[in-house]
């Protein structure tokens, strides 16, 4: 353990990176000139979204080893720091199917939905608010006392209804899963005014069965919550690369796609994209300028998406 008690510690300010961990660098002048370019193409950029809130969603399937958390958590601070309001939606798919494999308790799906039973459901709201958001919050947390974490339990961020789903055209039931219906963001809006970032899981409480709580996609969650906050961009991080129109040929990644466009496309899509492209059009259509998906496995994957003019993945435009 590190004693930073010794009068030799570097000072540091809680309300900036530390002090301590910036790195020296030494670089030629030719090296230099490409990182002077580098920050002036993100000045338009930076210009746009100055003071716009931006909702992150992180899915579990992007979440991958700890370098890629690391990375991530470092492109959350540098848009705080950069004059923007992040705020981070974050699911946990094979985190709660890790636990609950630990746990002996049997995974089990139906189109495409994790059936919650009341057992299921602890565990979804222990891994999402005690691992997930826990180690999100500290690892943002290593540059300085900036992210709290929010359950959209909390303060009634989030209500829910149950849902059921379609298999070979019959309905079944999947337990405590549901959609968001309704959002307060004061909650979110209250940690943004105060200078924080909010960590927020998706897990609602059931707006017709007092006490009990919900399993909701965070996919759409995050777009719900977008609409609400009158986000400038959401952007949904994942473990591919963005939409093919023509799957699985991967030289028909689509860059940009309209509203229109995208309807008319998202029946045929694969079931895996079918809730990350309904949530972009969600968001697209009330009221959110643009909506992404892109590569989370990809280091700095957000900082290429929102500071380039080309973005890494699928933007979705009015």
């Amino acid at each position: 353990m590190t004693d930073t008690s010794s009068t030799d510690a570097a000072p540091t300010d809680a309300g900036s990176p530390r002090a301590a961990a910036l790195p020296v660098q030494t670089t030629t002048r030719d090296e230099a000139a490409v990182k002077a370019a580098t920050l002036i193409e993100s000045l338009p950029w930076l210009q746009r979204f100055a003071g716009q809130i931006i909702v992150v969603k992180y899915g579990g399937n992007a979440m991958g080893d700890e370098d890629t958390l690391r990375a991530f958590a470092e492109d959350i601070v540098y848009l705080r720091y950069a004059g923007i309001r992040p705020v981070v939606v974050h699911g946990g798919g094979p985190q709660i199917s890790a636990m609950l494999d630990r746990l002996g308790i049997e995974s089990e799906f139906r189109g495409g939905y994790r059936v919650t039973t009341p057992a299921v459901m602890e565990v979804v709201r222990m891994v999402l608010t005690g691992q997930v958001s826990r180690d999100i919050v500290g690892l943002i947390n290593e540059h300085g006392p900036l992210a709290a974490a929010v359950s959209g339990e909390d303060a009634g961020l989030f209500s829910g209804r149950r849902r059921t789903a379609m298999v070979d055209g019959v309905e079944v039931d999947l337990g405590q899963v549901g959609d968001v219906i309704a959002v307060d963001p004061a909650a979110v809006l209250a940690q943004l005014d105060a200078g924080r970032i909010p960590v927020v899981s998706s897990i609602a409480p059931d707006i017709d069965a007092s006490g009990q709580s919900l399993n909701v996609n965070a996919d759409s969650a995050a777009a719900s919550l977008a609409v609400a906050l009158g986000a400038a961009k959401l952007v949904i991080l994942t473990n591919v690369a963005g939409l093919y129109s023509d799957w699985p040929n991967t030289d028909s990644l689509v860059s940009q796609i309209t509203a229109a466009e995208l309807a008319a496309l998202l029946p045929g899509l694969d079931s895996g994209m079918i809730p990350k492209m309904t949530a972009c059009l969600a968001a697209v259509e009330g009221g959110v300028e643009k909506a992404a998906v892109i590569d989370g496995r990809i280091p700095h994957s957000i900082l290429l998406e929102i500071f380039t003019g080309s973005g890494i993945g699928t933007e979705v435009v009015a």
